[in-house]
């Protein structure tokens, strides 16, 4: 075995099999996006509470039904119109979406905020992001028009200034071609590690861009983001909460923060109805 597949291979198994625990059966996932699952229904119409549909975006990885089986019904409960959309696909890999360059999918994203718009006669969406989902839409916010459309964005333990995970992208570099397997083979993966160009490109000129609201939800025992604080965002309207300071106990990793903990759940909801918001602690798991 050459030496750097040493390194590719390794880090590749290690984000598939955490991946992979977010992964049911074909049949319950055709079940949960069935329309009695209670979001994607294109009939749902805004109330007067919460007058912009959510945009649920998956993680690398993820897909549009297992990332959201927790949140999609926490927020359906709540009033709110939900949607999700798969993006990123690779030919021929089912289940596991998210892997396409972020570019592209930035523009998927961007044709699916106009669908659900155009569906339910809203002016403005709130988007929720879980990993590369919550770090994406910056992408179409910046530079595909979504300001416009956008009224806030909320990332929980979102990859916006990219990740060395824990250190193994620093070896890259010593494995001639390595890089460029991964780039081949996993596009987004190789988007997301700190100091990508297409990340340079991102955050060149700052963080955010005029008139959304964002809010981070980011987690001290994330291993998949790391270091975990580059998750934060600066700049106008931005709030970044780390979830231990909201409750010490709370011990969610970079999956369980976006898939289980109701109280990461809880403060989304207080990102997007600001107006209402009401005190996240650890008693919030019960709310």
């Amino acid at each position: 075995m050459l030496p750097w597949k040493r390194v590719i291979r390794p880090l590749a198994a290690f984000l598939l099999a955490a991946a992979a625990v977010t992964v049911p059966s074909a049949a319950n996932a055709q079940a949960a996006a069935a329309p009695s699952s209670g979001w994607n229904d294109y009939t749902c119409v805004p109330s007067a509470a919460h007058p912009r549909p959510v945009v649920l975006v998956h993680g690398t990885f993820g897909n549009s039904v297992d990332n959201w089986l927790g949140l999609a019904p926490y927020l359906k409960h709540r009033g709110y119109c939900v949607f999700s959309l798969d993006y990123g696909r690779l030919p021929g890999v089912p289940f596991f979406h998210g892997l396409g360059p972020v570019e592209k999918s930035a523009e998927e994203l961007d044709a699916f905020v106009d669908k659900v718009l155009a569906a339910t006669g809203a002016d403005e969406t709130d988007i929720v992001g879980h990993s590369q989902g919550g770090m994406m839409p910056r992408y179409y916010l910046k530079f595909l028009g979504g300001a416009d459309e956008v009224n806030a964005l909320v990332g929980i333990a979102p990859s916006n200034h990219g990740t060395t995970l824990g250190g193994l992208t620093a070896l890259l570099p010593y494995f001639p071609g390595a890089g460029d397997l991964l780039s081949e083979a996993t596009p987004a993966l190789a988007d997301q590690v700190a100091g990508s160009d297409f990340l340079t490109r991102l955050n060149a000129g700052g963080d955010t861009v005029p008139g959304v609201r964002y809010t981070v939800i980011a987690t001290r025992y994330d291993q998949v983001v790391t270091p975990y604080r580059s998750a934060y965002l600066s700049g106008p309207n931005v709030r970044n909460v780390l979830l231990q300071d909201l409750c010490p106990l709370d011990l969610s990793e970079h999956l369980s923060i976006g898939l289980l903990d109701r109280i990461a759940f809880h403060e989304v909801a207080n990102a997007l109805d600001p107006a209402r918001a009401r005190r996240t602690t650890c008693a919030s798991v019960f709310g």
